[in-house]
């Protein structure tokens, strides 16, 4: 009396395409009044209350680009892993199951910051400092000086067997 195992299209997605709790109930407007643009990156994120135009579980949790924008839905381009090679895929998905991506928010806000600081060197008329972000450097060598107090030896205690 063993369930027959399941190869569906939507198979062993119970919780992945599963509403948060207390979220569930109507689509907020907010999510169909979004504009989308060419160029913009979004994540993809299967919404289980609309079955329409949702993407194969493998794209859940992607992050692409879009490429065409009509009436209910957006094209988006993303990147696929088979074996040795990356393939381009394209895919049409529900402005439901989609949202702006942060994934280059960082890199924006460092790009204003930059740019702030470069427009405020160029007007006191001093060198620009370099923006470049670079690694952390290893922390300088030191010496340490034991002439204060003699240095103590850790060893373990011996073990006693206590009956």
């Amino acid at each position: 009396d063993i369930m027959p195992h399941s190869y569906g299209y939507r198979a062993r997605t119970r919780y992945l395409f599963s509403r948060p709790f207390r979220s569930r109930g109507p689509i907020h407007l907010s999510t169909y009044l979004s504009t989308f643009k060419l160029g913009e990156y979004v994540d993809i994120k299967g919404n289980g209350a609309v079955q329409k135009g949702m993407p194969f579980k493998f794209y859940h949790g992607r992050t692409g680009v879009i490429w065409n924008v009509t009436k209910r839905a957006v094209g988006v381009e993303l990147n696929k892993q088979v074996r040795n090679r990356i393939i381009k895929k394209r895919i049409l998905v529900r402005i439901d199951h989609v949202k702006k991506s942060a994934c280059r928010k960082d890199f924006l806000d460092r790009v204003k910051k930059n740019d702030a600081i470069k427009e405020k060197a160029h007007k006191e008329g001093v060198e620009p400092p370099k923006t470049k972000r670079l690694p952390v450097l290893p922390k300088p060598g030191m010496i340490v000086k034991a002439e204060a107090q003699t240095p103590e030896t850790l060893q373990p205690i011996p073990y006693e067997h206590l009956v």
